[in-house]
């Protein structure tokens, strides 16, 4: 049993670096692609929100997620490197905690648009950024 747990934990700081540059690439993906496709994710999100109370919030709320998923990103991918080269957590734990944020506001967002497919969809994600917080407090 001992060199099982010893296993357990030789592998964890590989699977901190996996599942922080993970997070990395899905939100740096997805917020720049808000930022390049601006006008098509708009368009797209005015119209899903069209029956939805945030309906005339749309523009603000797409900013907001757009900005917390570009953090996340970011800050996600210096974690993985500074992970790697240091062993320093720092960055890896407020990029996964941005990325939680930026599932919970897309979450948030499908449950008031009544898109609950899609908020099912999240919650793998969300799972995601859960067990790499715990990767990253052990």
């Amino acid at each position: 049993m001992l060199f099982l747990m010893n296993d357990l934990l030789a592998a964890i700081p590989s699977a901190q670096i996996l599942a922080t540059t993970l997070l990395a690439i899905l939100f740096l993906q997805s917020g720049l692609d808000k930022v390049i496709d601006w006008k098509g994710n708009l368009e797209w999100l005015i119209g899903h929100f069209s029956k939805s109370p945030l309906k005339n919030q749309v523009p603000i709320l797409l900013g907001t997620v757009t900005i917390v998923e570009i953090a996340a990103g970011i800050a996600c991918a210096i974690g993985a490197v500074m992970l790697l080269l240091t062993g320093d957590r720092f960055f890896a734990l407020i990029g996964t905690q941005l990325s939680a944020l930026s599932i919970v506001l897309l979450f948030f967002g499908q449950r008031i648009a009544k898109d609950y497919d899609g908020a099912a969809g999240l919650t793998g994600y969300f799972a995601i950024c859960l067990i790499t917080l715990w990767l990253l407090s052990v």
